[in-house]
């Protein structure tokens, strides 16, 4: 059976991305989408929202993160913004989605989306203690 699934759709927000120098300039437009899976039964049981996947929490911490961020590749936005999500102890997987309006020519947006779970991130051995793989700046020539 699957699970239950929140989703923050649209959530329009602007910040520093892309390799090129005109990109790094001034801030752009992201259309970020998040499902976060997990179990509803105990919040629509209780009807108590300490049962429930506090979203709004989770989509302030995204905000906060994106519109300070200075990532080069919308894969790596995405890859921080999944791991906010599964910060989270009653979110069991979250599939993010991040596009980039007008980032090709002739296209509308150019697109990443991942799906990631806490079951997968406590296996990989390339990340720290803390969950968060390091990430060098990449220097553009």
């Amino acid at each position: 059976m699957k699970s239950d699934c929140i989703h923050i759709r649209d959530l329009a927000l602007r910040c520093i991305i892309g390799i090129l120098p005109e990109e790094r300039r001034e801030r752009q437009d992201v259309i970020i989408n998040i499902t976060l899976e997990c179990d509803t039964r105990p919040a629509a049981c209780t009807d108590d929202i300490r049962d429930a996947v506090d979203y709004k929490k989770i989509k302030r911490a995204v905000l906060k993160m994106v519109e300070a961020s200075e990532f080069h590749l919308i894969e790596t936005l995405a890859e921080r913004i999944a791991e906010i999500c599964l910060a989270h102890p009653k979110v069991a997987a979250v599939r993010v989605s991040v596009d980039k309006p007008g980032a090709l020519r002739f296209a509308r947006s150019v697109a990443v989306e991942i799906e990631r779970s806490n079951e997968i991130r406590d296996r990989n051995p390339r990340r720290s203690a803390a969950g968060r793989r390091r990430v060098r700046p990449r220097r553009i020539l």
